[in-house]
């Protein structure tokens, strides 16, 4: 089987093959409502030429009917669009509701537990908005926690609040800007690292209270365009892993795949 796995985001769609069990080069791209047509047909180049296209969204509809239009123009199968369940792949949705739970978390998950089998793993995705889900070795989520990530903190800020846009600047001032200090010597500094030590403490408590619930610390994940920059903030070991979707998205092919 040959399938094409694809992750779309709010700001980046990211995309690889899948051909005889094993993933392929990944590859990303970020899109705007002027780049998306562009992108889209990027991304389905290959699509000819695979037996199945599975993608996770997050981006909305607009994106969708992009990758639909992309896969007719290059006549290949239609795309799935795959949803959150209560069950799949060894891993339980924790949700009252599990259409609810955002399916890039859904799959990221199923992806973790893929990577890490009967491993305990709190799961922390940083982009536009960071989500923390914990998930224990027999594949049950416990649970999880939305907050905005980092640069939407700061956009916040810079958006409602007159006073600390005007001393912000446009681009800040004084050499530690790009540094993520927690006493800041600049308001652009001050709002970057304010932000990442927030991001950290979240990361902190839920490391905490994971631990707590299951008696045991689990394996820190970190996803994501905005985790590398908040590694720096971080006291406990972790792995950095910026394809967890992609991966689930592999195991749920698979397990899609004709056998015999």
């Amino acid at each position: 089987m040959k399938a094409l796995l694809i992750d779309a985001g709010n700001s980046r769609i990211k995309w690889c093959l899948l051909q005889q069990g094993r993933v392929g080069r990944r590859q990303a791209a970020p899109w705007t409502a002027v780049t998306l047509k562009r992108v889209a047909m990027r991304v389905l180049r290959n699509g000819g030429n695979v037996d199945a296209i599975l993608v996770c969204s997050v981006a909305g509809q607009g994106v969708a009917r992009a990758l639909r239009r992309a896969a007719r123009h290059y006549d290949a199968v239609t795309p799935i669009f795959v949803h959150s369940e209560r069950r799949a792949a060894g891993v339980t949705n924790g949700y009252r509701e599990p259409w609810r739970l955002g399916v890039d978390r859904w799959v990221a998950m199923i992806g973790a537990h893929a990577r890490f089998p009967r491993r305990d793993l709190c799961i922390v995705d940083v982009g536009t908005a960071m989500t923390v889900d914990l998930l224990d070795a027999g594949g049950r989520h416990h649970g999880g926690a939305i907050v905005p990530g980092p640069t939407l903190m700061v956009s916040a800020l810079l958006a409602s609040t007159a006073q600390i846009r005007q001393r912000a600047g446009r681009s800040g001032t004084g050499r530690n800007d790009s540094r993520a200090e927690l006493f800041a010597r600049s308001t652009r500094a001050a709002l970057r690292g304010g932000a990442r030590y927030a991001a950290a403490g979240l990361v902190a408590q839920a490391m905490q209270r994971a631990r707590v619930r299951l008696g045991r610390r689990p394996l820190l994940l970190l996803a994501g365009g905005g985790a590398a920059a908040l590694e720096s903030t971080l006291p406990s070991p972790h792995r950095l892993l910026d394809d967890l979707v992609l991966r689930g998205l592999a195991v749920l092919a698979q397990a899609q795949a004709p056998t015999g």
